[in-house]
């Protein structure tokens, strides 16, 4: 990846022309992977860089901030995977107030146009765009006339008879269906992120945990068998909790790890978080004993799991 931008207004980019896709990209599925591909295919016909088109935060997110969706990937994933997929630029624009009242008209003109010198624009299924979503594939179509681009949409990618998106997964996840997740995305559902200090009570318990905040979380609840990636050559299996922790008077979500026959320090380190099965739903218990009889509970269950569904590069202990 060549370039990163965040600003709708500025100098051009790509004087010689480019070929751009544009989307929320939410989860980077296989409708996503498609839409990236049909633009770097005609990308490299053309001779031309190809450049991906996405927003931070993601309009939903805008729209309805006292209730926002599930976010699937966070940001720096999103553009680990454009790079992945050969993308040679990508604007993640901010999306704000002053974007949200631009005109479709007025996007082409100063993103496509002038920042891109775009060639050839790439889009999904029912796509939209501009002020009150007023644009569509038929007015960049009609724009692209004006500004000598082409424009396209790909046809929905399917799976089981349904259109694979975003708000589906969304779903799914929420449900605890990771296998139909994994279908949908090309791959296991994964998160990723930092360790961070947490009130040290997993360790009082006997279940000490690496805890990862996030301020754009999952769209999900509950207990789960996890591989956790990043720690060692190979995945540790573990058990997770992602929730606001009723039974301690929890607040934020918070996404709690507990490594299998690990001991160390974790604080600082980016993980992967490999979601493998549902447990069961977060519940408040009557006591801390309780609670911890529980989490031996779900340890037991986890290793099961973990041990009938062994991935070729997992082990239940790196080390061993």
């Amino acid at each position: 990846m060549n370039f990163l931008f965040r600003d709708a207004e500025g100098e051009a980019l790509c004087p010689q022309g480019s070929v751009v896709c544009i989307g929320a990209f939410d989860g980077l599925h296989l409708g996503h992977q498609a839409l990236l591909h049909h633009a770097h295919t005609h990308a490299r016909q053309l001779q031309l860089p190809v450049v991906a088109l996405s927003f931070e935060p993601l309009p939903r997110e805008f729209f309805a901030r006292d209730t926002p969706p599930g976010r699937l990937m966070l940001a720096r994933d999103k553009l680990q995977g454009f790079a992945r997929a050969g993308m040679d630029g990508v604007g993640l624009l901010r999306f704000d107030a002053r974007m949200a009242a631009m005109p479709a008209e007025t996007f082409v003109a100063q993103v496509l146009q002038r920042r891109l010198g775009a060639r050839a624009v790439w889009v999904g299924p029912e796509f939209h765009f501009g002020h009150q979503r007023r644009g569509d594939l038929a007015l960049l179509q009609a724009e692209g006339e004006k500004h000598h681009f082409t424009a396209h949409a790909i046809a929905p990618v399917m799976y089981q008879g349904e259109r694979i998106s975003s708000s589906r997964i969304r779903a799914v996840l929420a449900d605890g269906d990771f296998a139909l997740a994994a279908a949908c995305l090309g791959q296991s559902y994964r998160i990723s992120g930092r360790v961070v200090h947490g009130r040290k009570l997993g360790r009082k318990l006997g279940f000490p945990t690496a805890n990862l905040r996030f301020t754009r979380h999952p769209p999900m609840q509950g207990i789960y068998a996890v591989r956790v990636h990043g720690v060692a050559a190979t995945p540790y299996a573990a058990v997770a909790s992602f929730g606001t922790r009723p039974t301690v008077a929890g607040d934020a979500p918070l996404l709690e790890v507990h490594l299998f026959d690990f001991s160390g320090d974790l604080y600082g380190q980016l993980l992967e978080v490999e979601f493998i099965a549902k447990l069961r739903d977060e519940e408040k218990f009557a006591s801390l004993d309780a609670l911890a009889a529980q989490m031996r509970q779900d340890a037991l269950l986890a290793r099961s799991l973990l041990a009938a569904r062994r991935s070729p590069d997992a082990v239940e202990n790196p080390h061993e």
